[in-house]
């Protein structure tokens, strides 16, 4: 390995975990798994070292980040309190692929939450993810604060590998192995007297709204910012364009044996021309979800200048595959 790539570490060496933990406890950061994508690790009551992960993403610093913690205990520690909405959602939900913004304790965390009064707290459920909070504890790190491993606005990564290639050696990656989700998680506000979701996710809005007991609110001027928010985000180096099917079956049709370097992403059986790169979307939402970074990535590792992607359906259980596709195509 180059000298100055990442270090990888395997978690299930024998002192991975500790040596991780204590990286982060020393105010290094650590990317390591979570059951959505890899997250870029910091001590979160640590500013100097979540400033850390701003620099390396190259993410504007006013740009929130989401604090992972092992439970609603340990949320206590950044959060001036858990709304009932947010306890609930939490009862229902953590572990797992959901955030809850409540409002942040004073003098803690300021650095992660983008200089807000609220903060975006996770409980992950990937097991290497728990087993590296369950380390941090003892040395006095409660929450890592974790954004997407990856340079700010890019595709998520969603294996180790997809990490060691972002980074130098000032990260140390935790490779746990593929992330089972896909997409980040689901962020729902409760911070005002609403719920509002922020972001979508694999929990659709009928779950999290029978949780409630009301209808989710939509996102408005005076909702916090959150990760993953933002109009463009999610981008492959080619150019993304979204269709729907007939758009993409005529446009496939008009470029005829164009030598264009090309790539399509669709559900439909497409008949794409000679010299096309085309991958097959799966059919149910939750498998879409899990392999989207993977593929783009793909894609783009192949060089191609354009990538046309078929549209997915308009059911609720794809809000969280098509919240991802209209920002990487909005790039």
């Amino acid at each position: 390995m180059d000298a100055a790539a990442p270090q990888r570490l395997d978690a299930a060496a024998p002192d991975a975990l500790a040596v991780a933990a204590q990286r982060l406890r020393d105010g290094r950061l650590v990317a390591f798994p979570t059951e959505t994508v890899y997250g870029l690790g910091a001590n979160a009551a640590d500013d100097a070292a979540v400033a850390g992960i701003f620099a390396a993403k190259g993410r504007p610093a006013d740009h929130p980040l989401i604090v992972h913690v092992a439970d609603a205990a340990a949320a206590l520690a950044f959060a001036a309190g858990l709304p009932p909405h947010a306890q609930r959602l939490m009862d229902a939900f953590w572990p797992g692929p959901l955030t809850v913004i409540v409002p942040r304790r004073d003098g803690v965390a300021q650095a992660a939450a983008g200089g807000q009064g609220t903060i975006g707290l996770r409980s992950p459920a990937h097991p290497v993810a728990r087993a590296l909070l369950a380390a941090c504890a003892p040395l006095g790190v409660a929450g890592l604060a974790a954004p997407s491993a990856n340079r700010f606005g890019r595709i998520s990564p969603t294996t180790a590998q997809h990490v060691l290639g972002e980074f130098d050696a000032a990260v140390t990656v935790l490779d746990g192995g593929a992330c089972e989700v896909g997409i980040e998680s689901t962020i729902v506000d409760c911070s005002r007297a609403e719920p509002v979701l922020l972001r979508p996710g694999v929990l659709t809005r009928a779950q999290i709204e029978a949780v409630l007991g009301e209808p989710l609110r939509e996102r408005d001027a005076a909702a916090p910012r959150a990760s993953g928010t933002l109009e463009a985000h999610y981008a492959p180096r080619a150019k993304l364009r979204l269709m729907e099917t007939a758009m993409l079956r005529t446009a496939l049709d008009v470029l005829g044996e164009s030598p264009a370097r090309l790539a399509v992403y669709s559900r439909s059986a497409i008949a794409v021309p000679r010299g096309v790169l085309r991958r097959r979307m799966p059919d149910a939402a939750v498998d879409a979800a899990r392999e989207l970074f993977a593929v783009l990535r793909e894609i783009d590792a192949a060089g191609v200048d354009l990538i046309w992607v078929e549209a997915p359906p308009q059911a609720p259980e794809w809000e969280g595959v098509r919240d991802r596709l209209l920002r990487a195509a909005a790039s």
